[in-house]
């Protein structure tokens, strides 16, 4: 069987309305398949405003907007509509990116037909109860992904680590990798633009500590701030340079005086920014890979992250960066610390993430997908 023979359909909760590093690996996934000659077709909810363009076709997927986060839809089950697209279109493997209500009725309309259904890893949805009071939530999350993923015949996960984490919680028996990659002409250590952190308020002799990423509390604002509190305790001179935007804006603004907030960012922009920091803190627990992470690593910038999955298959301990027990304000204040302390320190450090992002070419780590969905369909028609 070649790529071309493949006739993917792929449901996303989330394919473009709203940037995030898990579509934007989805996208990227699609547009290699298509220049390969495979046929895709993307089920999601669509908006009258996209955050960008998508790659292939998308069918509109019924949703409503989801309780408090009125940003994101929660697809509803298939519509007729759907499942006559569906019919015409013929997919010979079914892709499902979330585990939601459409999600559900994609893998019991595949599975009727006798089609294999890959399921793509992409954030620890079970982990998020405990960032809204809700933790005792946590087991019934858990249990409800699991009855999920073990419907599908194999899972995706972006790290080892997440790999492992999810034979733990029985979610399924046969889990491969599907990396991440980092576009290297946007994120390089000459992005770096003096004159930018300038004019945003950071000294040359200053240390800018970087936030990368959507605001909102599952990545784990709470001990970052938590943390930059601890630094100006302790008198620790330092810059905080807070990249993205989301809800969760105002309460992070309140308590960070002084940071600089340059908002969302895309392109070469991003890797400007990203490329102006001096260490990135990522203490967020929720990141099945750290999309962030690596971009950070690519600018020669060093990482303190939070020891749980995604990062530690990333992160080299006292190599690329500083990982840290989850939570542990100490440790991450600490770790930012001393690379106040050492500039020799973060420049090793730094050299040393960007020679492991070289590992990480988007075309190789797609064609894995590619094998595993022909692998699938290889082993049902043998059956």
């Amino acid at each position: 069987m070649d790529i071309a023979d493949l006739r993917v359909a792929l449901f996303s909760g989330n394919y473009n309305y709203v940037r995030d590093g898990a579509n934007q690996a989805l996208n990227r996934l699609v547009d290699y398949l298509l220049r390969q000659g495979a046929s895709v077709r993307v089920y999601s909810p669509k908006v009258e405003s996209p955050a960008f363009e998508p790659a292939g076709e998308l069918v509109g997927l019924p949703n409503l907007p989801i309780p408090g986060r009125g940003e994101y839809r929660m697809p509803l089950a298939l519509s007729a509509e759907v499942k006559r697209d569906l019919e015409r279109f013929r997919p010979n493997v079914m892709h499902v990116a979330s585990p939601d209500i459409a999600g559900h009725r994609a893998v019991t309309w595949a599975r009727e037909r006798g089609l294999p259904v890959l399921a793509s890893v992409h954030t620890r949805f079970e982990t998020y109860p405990r960032y809204y009071n809700m933790a005792f939530l946590e087991p019934v999350a858990e249990a409800i992904l699991r009855r999920f993923y073990n419907r599908c015949d194999a899972l995706v996960a972006p790290s080892q680590s997440m790999v492992e984490v999810l034979r733990e919680q029985g979610m399924s028996d046969d889990i491969s990798l599907w990396e991440r990659g980092v576009d290297r002409e946007i994120f390089n250590p000459g992005r770096r633009d003096t004159q930018w952190r300038r004019s945003h308020g950071i000294a040359d002799d200053e240390l800018a500590i970087g936030f990368l990423g959507r605001l909102v509390m599952e990545k784990g604002l709470d001990v970052f701030s938590a943390t930059i509190a601890e630094l100006r305790d302790r008198d620790v001179k330092h810059k905080v340079l807070v990249i993205g935007e989301g809800p969760a804006h105002d309460w992070f603004a309140e308590r960070l005086p002084g940071a600089a907030f340059v908002g969302f960012q895309r392109g070469a922009d991003l890797g400007r920014a990203v490329a102006s920091m001096d260490v990135l803190l990522n203490p967020s627990v929720t990141e099945t890979f750290g999309n962030v992470t690596l971009e950070a690593m690519a600018c020669g910038v060093p990482v303190v992250a939070a020891r749980a999955t995604g990062s530690t298959s990333l992160v080299s301990h006292g190599k690329t960066g500083v990982l840290v027990e989850p939570g542990q304000i100490s440790g991450f204040a600490d770790a930012i610390a001393a690379y106040v302390a050492d500039p020799a320190l973060r420049a090793v450090h730094g050299a040393a993430g960007e020679k492991r992002s070289l590992d990480f070419s988007w075309d190789a780590i797609n064609s894995e997908v590619a094998k595993a969905y022909m692998r699938l369909i290889e082993a049902r028609q043998s059956a």
